[in-house]
């Protein structure tokens, strides 16, 4: 039987259930910021049985280690901020406690059936239907930290002084569940951001990332024909010049392999050029045939398939909103999050106006 404790006053509270992911959880925490409500960080650590299909476990708070996740206790929160997998089963466990009253709001996926779901944020790559309750943004929800980026640039600034400007970032990804960057692709990279620097007059400011392997690295490196600043990626390194990079960088290349190297890029309002080759080869449900199609749909609905990221849908996006080129909006990432805070303060006024008439009524 639910437990229906619950605040009663005005001001929602709000929980953000943290997992693994440091994308995932920055976008729930910076969410939660904006909406300007009193809200609890719940880190959450999981057990084996996590890896039962969400559809299975259903209403569940089986899949959480106790000992080392944060209590899940009353008074139950309003508003459940959550993102991907393995924290769906236990967001519909706290509306279930909570007699119903409790909003869910997933970002990214859920692989669980949709309807159980008050307000979905997604993103192209992920492939969800267009249900009333799933809202398709562009970029992901993490803006840019200003007083970071100030601070990388005033370190980084005398270090780069010497190279000649326009300054183009080259911004690295690597292996990836849709992309392989071998060395062959990383020295046509190389090739590639040389001649735009070239006939700009500029350099390169070039970083690769933890997915970047070694050899790929090394041929990208070698492939440098301009003045440029050269950083391989090194675990633990304090004096990683990424930040700075996006803080000094008067545009970027960016490769296409990830979602979060381009939305951070195209963060910064400066013109964004994507690196793109060809993706692994994949099976795909996407048949021409509309029954099939028809299936394919409806098992990503109710959370039993998910396909594989779709980058294409997300670099068409990125390139729909303008967000490739020369003149990007400077306030994408901000106008998304602004959408979603709007959706999501609908969505408590009307939990209220519909509580507020149950109360009069009964």
């Amino acid at each position: 039987m639910p437990d229906i404790t619950q605040t009663a006053a005005s001001t929602p509270l709000v929980w953000v259930l943290l997992g693994e992911g440091a994308g995932g959880n920055a976008q729930m925490l910076q969410l939660a910021k904006a909406l300007g409500w009193p809200y609890s960080a719940k880190q959450m650590r999981y057990n084996r049985l996590n890896h039962l299909p969400n559809p299975l476990l259903g209403a569940s708070a089986v899949t959480v280690d106790r000992k080392r996740s944060d209590s899940l206790t009353p008074p139950w929160p309003d508003l459940v901020i959550a993102a991907s997998r393995r924290a769906a089963p236990v967001a519909r466990w706290l509306k279930k406690r909570s007699g119903g009253r409790t909003r869910l709001v997933h970002l990214l996926h859920t692989q669980a059936p949709l309807h159980h779901f008050d307000l979905i944020v997604t993103l192209p790559q992920y492939c969800l239907p267009h249900p009333e309750n799933v809202l398709h943004n562009t970029l992901p929800l993490n803006t840019l930290d200003p007083e970071r980026l100030q601070r990388a640039a005033l370190n980084w600034q005398p270090r780069l002084a010497h190279l000649p400007r326009p300054w183009i970032a080259v911004l690295v990804g690597g292996n990836s569940s849709s992309y392989r960057l071998d060395a062959a692709i990383a020295a046509r990279l190389g090739e590639h951001a040389s001649a735009a620097a070239d006939a700009a007059g500029g350099s390169l400011l070039l970083t690769t990332s933890p997915r970047t392997p070694e050899a790929a690295a090394a041929a990208l490196f070698s492939a440098v024909n301009v003045p440029a600043y050269t950083y391989p990626w090194r675990r633990g390194d304090a004096d990683n010049p990424y930040s700075g990079f996006l803080a000094l960088a008067d545009r970027f290349i960016v490769t296409a392999d990830s979602a979060s190297l381009p939305a951070e890029a195209c963060a910064t309002g400066k013109p964004v050029a994507l690196f793109d080759w060809q993706q692994k080869p994949r099976l795909s449900l996407k048949l021409r045939l509309p029954l099939l199609d028809k299936l394919r749909r409806s098992l990503i609905y109710w959370g039993w398939f998910k396909p594989r990221r779709d980058f294409g849908a997300f670099h068409r996006a990125l390139a729909a909103r303008g967000l490739l080129g020369d003149t990007p909006p400077k306030n994408a990432v901000a106008d998304d999050l602004a959408r979603v805070v709007t959706r999501i303060r609908q969505l408590m006024a009307q939990r209220d106006k519909a509580q507020t008439r149950y109360n009069t009524e009964n």
